[in-house]
C-alpha cells in the first residue's frame, strides 16, 4: 500500500510540473513577441502617403521592439490585393497591414463582390492619421476663393473639369460630394494616381483638382496651383491662408485620407495593446510630428476599441457617398 502510494505520488510530480509550466508558459510566450522579423504589408506603391507612414512607423517599431519590421509593398486594386493577403495570414502578430479609408471603407462600397469583410476579417490596431484633401485650381481660373469658384461653376454648368487620383478615390468622392452640397456641375476626370492629376492641373489640361494636400503642397507653395479649401478639421499651420470646407459652410466635407495599422482577425489582445501603445507613443515624438507636419498629416490617437469603432463609422459614412457618386471599381 505504501509502495503504491509512493509510486502514485512520484508519478504525479512530472504531471504537476507540466501543468505548472503550461500555466506559466502562456504569458511568457506572449511576452517574447516579436522573436522574429515582422512583415508589414503596404498595399500601395512606394512613394505615396501609405508607404511614407508605413516605413516611418516600421523603422520606429524596429527600434522599440529590437526586432526588424520589414515593409513589403503589395499594390493593386486600390489597396485590396495587399489587404486580402494580410487578412489570410496567420493571426500571430507577424503579419501586419497598413490599412486605410481607401482599402477598408471606400473600396468595399465600389463592388458588389468583395474578397474580405473590412471589419470581421481584421484586427484594427492603431490609427496613424493622414493628410486632408484639398481643392485646387489652376492660377488662370477666374476664382480667388471657393465662393467665387462655386459662382463660376453655376454660371457655366458642366463646362469646367476637375481631376482626381482616380475613380472611387477619396479625392473623387470629395469632389462629388462638393457638387451635391453646393448644387454645382463639373466634369470628373480620373487619373491613375495623384501625381499625374497634379501634373495635368499645372499644365492647364484640367482647371481644378480634388486630391491629397501632401501631393499638391509643393505646387501650392510655388504658386502653380491655388488652394481654395482643405478638408481638415482646422486650418493647417503651414497653410494658414487656406480655409477649411467647414468654415466655408460645408462641414460634410471634413475628412482625412487616413491610414492605420491592422492585422488578420484574431491577433492576441496583448500584442494589439502593445502595438497600439507603442504606435501612439511614436506618433507623439517631436521628430515624427515635424516630419508629418510637413506632409500635412493629422495625427491619430485612439485606443484599439475606439479605432475599431472609427473604422465602422467611416465605412458607414462613405458607402452612401459612393452610391450617390455612382462610382465603380475600375
Amino acid at each position: 500500500m505504501r509502495e503504491c502510494s509512493a509510486q502514485s505520488i512520484f508519478s504525479a510530480i512530472p504531471i504537476a510540473i507540466l501543468l505548472c509550466c503550461a500555466v506559466w508558459a502562456s504569458p511568457a510566450a506572449a511576452q517574447v513577441w516579436p522573436s522574429k522579423p515582422v512583415r508589414l504589408i503596404v498595399p500601395f506603391a512606394p512613394g505615396g502617403s501609405a508607404d511614407t507612414l508605413g516605413r516611418l512607423v516600421a523603422q520606429k517599431l524596429s527600434e522599440s521592439f529590437k526586432q526588424t519590421f520589414v515593409v513589403e509593398n503589395r499594390s493593386g486594386a486600390g489597396g485590396v490585393i495587399g489587404s486580402e493577403l494580410a487578412a489570410k495570414a496567420p493571426a500571430d502578430g507577424y503579419t501586419l497591414l497598413v490599412s486605410g479609408v481607401a482599402s477598408h471603407c471606400i473600396a468595399p462600397a465600389l463592388s458588389k463582390e468583395f474578397p474580405f469583410d473590412p471589419l470581421r476579417d481584421f484586427t484594427h490596431i492603431a490609427l496613424f492619421g493622414g493628410p486632408p484633401g484639398v481643392l485646387v485650381v489652376h492660377p488662370g481660373v477666374a476664382a480667388k476663393d471657393l465662393k467665387e469658384f462655386v459662382a463660376l461653376l453655376k454660371a457655366q454648368p458642366g463646362k469646367i473639369s476637375y481631376g482626381s487620383p482616380g475613380n472611387g478615390t477619396q479625392g473623387h468622392l470629395l469632389g462629388e460630394q462638393l457638387k451635391q452640397v453646393a448644387g454645382i456641375e463639373m466634369t470628373h476626370v480620373p487619373y491613375k494616381g495623384a501625381g499625374p492629376a497634379v501634373a495635368d492641373m499645372i499644365a492647364g489640361h484640367v482647371s481644378a483638382g480634388s486630391t491629397t494636400l501632401s501631393t499638391a503642397a509643393t505646387q501650392i507653395r510655388a504658386g502653380k496651383l491655388r488652394a481654395l479649401a482643405v478638408s481638415s478639421s482646422r486650418r493647417l499651420v503651414d497653410f494658414p491662408d487656406v480655409p477649411t470646407y467647414a468654415e466655408l459652410g460645408y462641414p460634410e466635407l471634413t475628412a482625412t485620407i487616413w491610414f492605420s495599422l491592422s492585422g488578420p482577425a484574431g491577433v492576441p489582445r496583448d500584442i494589439v495593446n502593445r502595438l497600439n501603445s507603442e504606435v501612439r507613443r511614436i506618433l507623439q515624438q517631436s521628430d515624427v510630428r515635424e516630419r508629418l507636419r510637413l506632409e500635412g498629416v493629422e495625427i491619430g490617437d485612439l485606443d484599439p476599441q475606439a479605432f475599431s469603432a472609427y473604422v465602422a463609422a467611416e465605412l458607414k459614412r462613405w458607402a452612401p457617398v459612393v452610391r450617390a457618386a455612382g462610382a465603380r471599381a475600375d
